[in-house]
C-alpha cells in the first residue's frame, strides 16, 4: 500500500509525517483545552422573600461551626409541602455562595422518581452534568459514576442542594468528597438513617401572621390592605403561614380590585363552613373559579401531564390551539396557579393536587383528560420521530411518523441536529413518562413506537434505569401489538443498556428471543435487513463479554446478509466491526485488509463519522503491521475530525494512538507530551484516574 493512499491531511502535516517528525506535528495539532466554568444552579432571586430570619441564623451558626472532620456539612430543611422550603434553600445557597467558590449544584429527586423510587445513578449524573462531565465521559455502573463524583468534588468547597428527598438512603450518594462543601437538603421530615455525616436539623415551620401579612403586602401593593387590617389578617391566617397559598391569595385579591377585601374574605369563610374544606383550598376554589372556561379547562388537564416542566406547545395540544393556550397560560400564572420558568411552566405539588381534584370533580369519567391525554401521547411521538430523523438520520425504522400536530403549529421548529438532541433532553422526563401512560391505557403501538426515536437519545445520554423501563414496556408493547417486527427491534434496543449494565446474561436472553421472533419474518429487504441487525447486536453482546471468535462469526454473517440484499451501508459497518473483532483478536495484517475495505466504502457513500472511525481503527491496524507513515496520516484525520465535532472522548483515543505512534518512532519524549495532553483532556471531561478511552 503506498504511502500518500491515505492523505487526507494539510500538506504542512503530511510533510512532518512523511519526515517522521512526531513533535512538531504535535506542535502542528496541539490545541488549548477550556476549562470548564463553575456551576451555579440557582434560578432567578424571589422578588419577595420574606423573614426566616431564625432559620438563617442557625444556617449561618452551623456553617460556622462546622470542622469538618465529619464530611461536609449537610443542612436539613424540614417541613410540610409548599412552607417554603425549597424557596429558602435556593435564598441560603444564594447568600452563602462566596463562601463556596466552587459553585452550586441542584438536583430535584422528584424529577427522577419513578414508583416512588429514585434511581441514584441518574441523580449523580445530574451533579456530574453540572461539573462539566458529558454524558459520552459517564460511567455506566453505579460505582463508577460515585468515583467520578468524588474525584471531581475533592478538595472542593461547593453547594450541593438535593431538593425533595424522602430517605437518607437517596442523599448519602449525593455528598461530595469535600469536607468542606455544604449539602442542602429539603424534605418532610427528618432524614433519621442518614449517618456518618454532621446533620442540621433547620425545621421550617409556616410563616407567622405577621410574616404572612408582609409578604401579601409584597405580593398586592393595594390600599386596602392597610385600610382594612383585620380582613387581611384574617385571610393570611386561613393560608396557613404556607407561601405557596398566599401567592395565590394575592394574585385573586389583586384581580378583585373593586370588592372591598372584607367581602372577598367573607365569601372565603362562608365556603369554608359550606363545604367543609380548609381556607387555603378555599383559596384555590376561589382562584380557579375567577379562570376563564379554556384557562380553568388547561388548569384540569395539566394535574396529568406527565413531566415536571409544561412547555407552551404542549399546552396547546392539551387545549386543542396554540393562541388559546398561550393566553390560558398567561392567565394562570397572573393567578399565581403556575410558575413561569424558562424551559416552560411548572405546577406547585400541593396545586396539581388540586387540579386533579377540580378534573375529577368536572369531569367524573375523565373523558376529557382522556382524550388530551390521547393527543399529548400522540404529539410527543411525532416531535421525538422528528427530532431522531434530524439527529441520527434515516435509519431502519418501523413505526410510521404521525400524521402531522393536531392542533397545527404545535410542531417544534427544530433548526438543526444539536437543537433536535437537546430537545430529546429536555423533554426526556415527558418521553419516559409518556411510554408508560401509552401501555397502561392500551395504545401500545404508541408505546412501542415512542422507544425508537429514545434509542437515538440514549446513546448520546445513558439514562440506564430510564431506558431500561422504557424499553422493558416497549417489548410488552410489541407482544401486545402483535407486530413482529416491533419484537425484534425492541428486544435487540433493550439487550444493550442490560448488557451495558453487566446484565450480559439477560441481555443474551431477550436476543435470542428476538432472533427466535425473526424467524417468522418475510424475505423482504426490510425483513432481511432486520434480521442482519438482530445478528449484529448478538455480535456485540458476544464482543462485550471478551467471545471475540463467536462475535466475527456474527458480524460475518450479517455482512452476508446485507451484501446479499444490496445495503452498502450494513456491509461498510459489518466490516467494520468484524475489522475491529480481528485486530482484537491481534492479527493486523488481516484486520488492515478488512478496516481499509470498510473505510473506502465509508468514503464512497460519503459518511464522515464512519471515514473517521474506519480511518482511526485501520491507522491502529498498519501500527501493528509497522507501517507507521501510512497509520500517522489516518490518525491525524480522525484527530481533525474528533476536533472538528467536538468529540472529546475519540480526541483521546486518537492522542493516545498518536503517543503509540511516536514510540514506535522511538520519540519518547513526544509520545510523553500526547499522553500528557490526552490524560489533561480526559480529566477536565471528567474520566476517572487511569482510565484510557483506547479500544
Amino acid at each position: 500500500m503506498a504511502e500518500d493512499t491515505y492523505n487526507t491531511m494539510d500538506g504542512r502535516a503530511e510533510v512532518v509525517v512523511q519526515a517522521g517528525r512526531i513533535g512538531e506535528l504535535h506542535q502542528h495539532l496541539h490545541g488549548a483545552v477550556p476549562p470548564s466554568p463553575v456551576p451555579f444552579q440557582l434560578p432567578p432571586a424571589l422578588a419577595h422573600f420574606e423573614n426566616r430570619l431564625a432559620e438563617q441564623d442557625r444556617i449561618t451558626r452551623a456553617v460556622e461551626e462546622h470542622t469538618g472532620q465529619a464530611g461536609p456539612l449537610v443542612v436539613g430543611l424540614t417541613g410540610i409541602g409548599g412552607v417554603g422550603k425549597t424557596a429558602l434553600g435556593f435564598h441560603e445557597a444564594r447568600r452563602l455562595s462566596e463562601r463556596y467558590p466552587d459553585g452550586v449544584l441542584y438536583v430535584d429527586l422528584d424529577d427522577l422518581r419513578r414508583d416512588g423510587v429514585v434511581e441514584v445513578a441518574d441523580a449523580v449524573a445530574e451533579l456530574l452534568s453540572g461539573l462539566g462531565v458529558a454524558p459520552a465521559w459517564l460511567e455506566r455502573s453505579f460505582a463508577g459514576r460515585s468515583k467520578q463524583y468524588w474525584t471531581r468534588t475533592r478538595d472542593k468547597r461547593i453547594v450541593v442542594f438535593v431538593d425533595n428527598a424522602r430517605y437518607g438512603t437517596e442523599v448519602a450518594p449525593l455528598l461530595p468528597a469535600s469536607a468542606g462543601s455544604l449539602v442542602v437538603v429539603t424534605s418532610q421530615g427528618p432524614l433519621h438513617d442518614l449517618d456518618g455525616v454532621v446533620v442540621a436539623e433547620v425545621p421550617v415551620e409556616p410563616l407567622t401572621v405577621e410574616d404572612a401579612v408582609r409578604l401579601l403586602g409584597h405580593i398586592v401593593d393595594d390600599p386596602r390592605l392597610s385600610a382594612e387590617p383585620d380582613a387581611v389578617t384574617e385571610l393570611a391566617r386561613g393560608c396557613g403561614g404556607l407561601p405557596a397559598a398566599l401567592q395565590v391569595a394575592g394574585q385573586w385579591v389583586r384581580k378583585y380590585r373593586r370588592r372591598s377585601l372584607s367581602r372577598l374574605v367573607s365569601d372565603l369563610t362562608e365556603q369554608l363552613y359550606e363545604k367543609g374544606i380548609p381556607m387555603v383550598e378555599a383559596v384555590w376554589d376561589a382562584a380557579y373559579e375567577g379562570l376563564g372556561p379554556e384557562a380553568a379547562r388547561l388548569y384540569r388537564l395539566l394535574s396529568c401531564f406527565p413531566g415536571p416542566v409544561v412547555p407552551a406547545s404542549a399546552a396547546a395540544v392539551l387545549l386543542g390551539g396554540a393562541p388559546a393556550a398561550e393566553d390560558a397560560l398567561e392567565e394562570l400564572e397572573s393567578a399565581g396557579l403556575l410558575e413561569a420558568r424558562p424551559e416552560g411552566h411548572r405546577m406547585h405539588d400541593l396545586l396539581r393536587g388540586h387540579a386533579d381534584r377540580r378534573a375529577r370533580e368536572a369531569d367524573p369519567e375523565g373523558t376529557d383528560r382522556a382524550g388530551a391525554l390521547r393527543a399529548l401521547i400522540r404529539w410527543y411521538r411525532r416531535q421525538a420521530a422528528r427530532a431522531d430523523l434530524l439527529a441520527a438520520g434515516r435509519r431502519m425504522t418501523f413505526a410510521a411518523l404521525p400524521e402531522p400536530a393536531v392542533p397545527p403549529g404545535t410542531d417544534v421548529g427544530f433548526t438543526d441536529k444539536a437543537a433536535a438532541l437537546r430537545w430529546l433532553e429536555s423533554q426526556r422526563h415527558a418521553l419516559y413518562a409518556c411510554v408508560r401512560l401509552a401501555f397502561e391505557t392500551e395504545l401500545y403501538e404508541d408505546a412501542w413506537a415512542l422507544c425508537e426515536p429514545l434509542w437515538t437519545h440514549f446513546l448520546d445520554h445513558p439514562h440506564h434505569a430510564d431506558v431500561t423501563d422504557a424499553f422493558r414496556t416497549g417489548v410488552e408493547a410489541a407482544d401486545r401489538a402483535e407486530d413482529p417486527s416491533a419484537m425484534v427491534r425492541m428486544r435487540c434496543q433493550l439487550a444493550r443498556p442490560l448488557w451495558e449494565q453487566g446484565r450480559h446474561e439477560e441481555a443474551g436472553a431477550y436476543l435470542e428471543q428476538a432472533l427466535t421472533a425473526a424467524e417468522s419474518l418475510g424475505d423482504g429487504e426490510k425483513d432481511r435487513k432486520l434480521k442482519a441487525s438482530a445478528v449484529e447486536f448478538r455480535g456485540l453482546l458476544k464482543s462485550a463479554g471478551g467471545d471475540l471468535a463467536g462475535a466475527a462469526l456474527d458480524f460475518e454473517a450479517s455482512r452476508r446478509t446485507h451484501a446479499e440484499i444490496g445495503n452498502a451501508y450494513g456491509v461498510m459497518l459489518q466490516t467494520y466491526l468484524l475489522g475491529r473483532t480481528v485486530l482484537r483478536q491481534g492479527d493486523h495484517g488481516k484486520a488492515a485488509e478488512l478496516l481499509g475495505e470498510a473505510h473506502g466504502m465509508a468514503r464512497g457513500l460519503e459518511r464522515e463519522r464512519m471515514t473517521a472511525r474506519t480511518g482511526f481503527e485501520l491507522g491502529r491496524a498498519l501500527r501493528g503491521a509497522g507501517r507507521t507513515a501510512e497509520a500517522a496520516v489516518l490518525v491525524r484525520a480522525a484527530l481533525d475530525s474528533a476536533r472538528e465535532r467536538g468529540s472529546t472522548t475519540d480526541e483521546v483515543r486518537v492522542l493516545e494512538e498518536l503517543a503509540a505512534l511516536a514510540d514506535e518512532l522511538g520519540e519518547a519524549a513526544e509520545a510523553e507530551r500526547y499522553r500528557d495532553e490526552a490524560r489533561l483532556l480526559a480529566t477536565r471531561s471528567g474520566a476517572l484516574p487511569g482510565a484510557g478511552q483506547s479500544s
